[in-house]
């Protein structure tokens, strides 16, 4: 049987919320209103962590700021953030723990919610390269124009989308034996459906639920 590995992102393999982090970037870039981009984007974290985001709303909210600026800009400024942000907030635990995946022959993967321009670069850095995440769809000239294409890798979601992987690889899911790393009650979709879901760094509300099922608990690193 195969084994595939699959790591959630933001306060899983990074202590801190990618999407969120690049938010404040741009705010500090001075490329958003201060205080609406602030107020705004706390409140869609807000609604995250309480498992009600609209997506659809989230994204273009999200991606106005690279959409105005323009693919070269935005990219310029990505570069600039994975150094000051990403870069940092690397940990060798993470690290240590998708290396041990890898060395006994897992494929291994991100699965996120957070938009593929964010978090591309992202999971490159740690070593991973295939990534499902929130793909963005592009207008004519190539970029992206704050719609998302297809179905949003966000709960439920990260089981079609999931699904969906297999089927491009001609592939089965009842053939996998799967272990999934998430912090959020936003994965129980997923968490519940794959062989070996392990809470790590989790919310409140996971960790009580993992401690009903019985689910391995890892404590990968503490939050910043």
């Amino acid at each position: 049987m195969n084994r595939l590995t699959l790591f959630d992102l933001d306060h899983t393999l990074l202590p801190i919320d990618s999407d969120y982090a690049w938010g404040e970037f741009t705010l500090r870039l001075g490329w958003v209103d201060p205080l609406a981009f602030k107020k705004k984007n706390d409140q869609f974290y807000a609604d995250y962590q309480r498992g009600s985001l609209d997506i659809h709303e989230y994204v273009e909210f999200a991606t106005e700021a690279i959409r105005l600026r323009g693919m070269s800009e935005a990219q310029s400024a990505h570069n600039q953030f994975m150094s000051e942000v990403i870069l940092p907030a690397i940990k060798p635990e993470a690290q240590q723990l998708i290396r041990s995946h890898v060395e006994r022959g897992d494929h291994v993967m991100i699965v996120t919610a957070t938009n593929e321009f964010v978090t591309r670069p992202i999971a490159k850095a740690l070593g991973i390269e295939e990534l499902i995440a929130v793909e963005l769809e592009r207008d004519s000239t190539g970029w992206i124009n704050g719609k998302i294409k297809g179905v949003p890798s966000m709960r439920e979601g990260k089981v079609t989308r999931l699904k969906q992987w297999f089927a491009e690889r001609g592939d089965k899911w009842e053939n996998t034996d799967i272990t999934f790393y998430s912090d959020s009650t936003n994965d129980l979709p997923l968490l519940s459906a794959v062989n070996h879901p392990i809470a790590t760094n989790p919310d409140e509300k996971l960790r009580a639920f993992a401690m009903e099922k019985g689910w391995p608990i890892l404590e990968l690193f503490p939050p910043l």
